[in-house]
């Protein structure tokens, strides 16, 4: 052993005592701590005066992926294209929105992320990122299927017949747009319940039938509301909730 100590997983195995394999696994999962402070890299360093210790209910399993719901504040890149975790750098994870239930904060549930909800940068609302694949299936490749819910601030004067144009008949990027459901929620403000809905589609909509977009707010992506969750914080996607 030189000065620089030994990996920790090596100290692991013999604290527990298991397998390297199965000491990774503790450490990745979070249940691994040094000198009071959780470790989840295997190959940390440590020397012998160094305190390490297993949590109680420890378990060597390899964490599951999760599925992140952010409540976008407008300003933040959340577009096509935007890398995984743009959204939720400006968000420490001491500020996580706790929800019963939820899996313990890991560093690496802010890796490999998938933007799967991609939102105008000037929107505000629900947006989702994953690591599990089955739930990027479902709101990637079968986003067709998927109703959203938004709420829309606008000003101007409708045009005659608009409402019904918005609901069904109007075209965005050379093709029409599917039936959907807008009504008048008050003067002003529009509610929208669409499936397939794209970035930009709905300002395009409003302008279309002689209405200024102003504000935009997504509320629901599938049957996942945003009830609930402060703008600017992120709660995982509970084991029973389904899109």
């Amino acid at each position: 052993m030189t000065d620089e100590g030994i990996r920790l997983a090596k100290r692991v195995a013999e604290l527990v005592p298991c397998s390297r394999a199965e000491a990774e696994r503790y450490i990745a999962g979070g249940w691994v701590s040094v000198d009071g402070v959780v470790v989840e890299d295997p190959a940390t360093r440590v020397t012998p005066s160094r305190q390490v210790a297993v949590l109680p209910g420890a378990r060597a399993e390899e964490p599951a992926p999760v599925t992140i719901l952010l409540h976008k504040p407008s300003g933040v890149n959340a577009g096509v294209g935007a890398r995984g975790a743009n959204a939720l750098d400006c968000v420490a994870a001491e500020s996580l929105f706790a929800t019963h239930g939820a899996p313990r904060f890991l560093k690496r549930h802010l890796a490999r992320l998938t933007l799967c909800t991609p939102l105008e940068t000037d929107a505000t609302g629900l947006v989702v990122y994953t690591q599990d694949f089955r739930v990027a299936r479902k709101l990637v490749d079968d986003a067709s299927r998927v109703e959203y819910e938004y709420v829309a601030e606008v000003d101007g004067g409708i045009r005659d017949g608009g409402l019904a144009l918005l609901n069904h008949g109007l075209h965005f990027d050379g093709r029409p747009i599917a039936p959907m459901k807008v009504s008048w929620q008050s003067e002003g403000r529009l509610r929208f319940a669409a499936k397939g809905v794209k970035p930009g589609q709905i300002e395009h909509m409003c302008a279309e039938v002689g209405l200024t977009l102003t504000d935009l707010k997504r509320l629901r992506v599938g049957r996942i509301p945003m009830a609930g969750l402060p703008e600017g914080q992120w709660r995982y996607l509970a084991e029973y909730e389904r899109f």
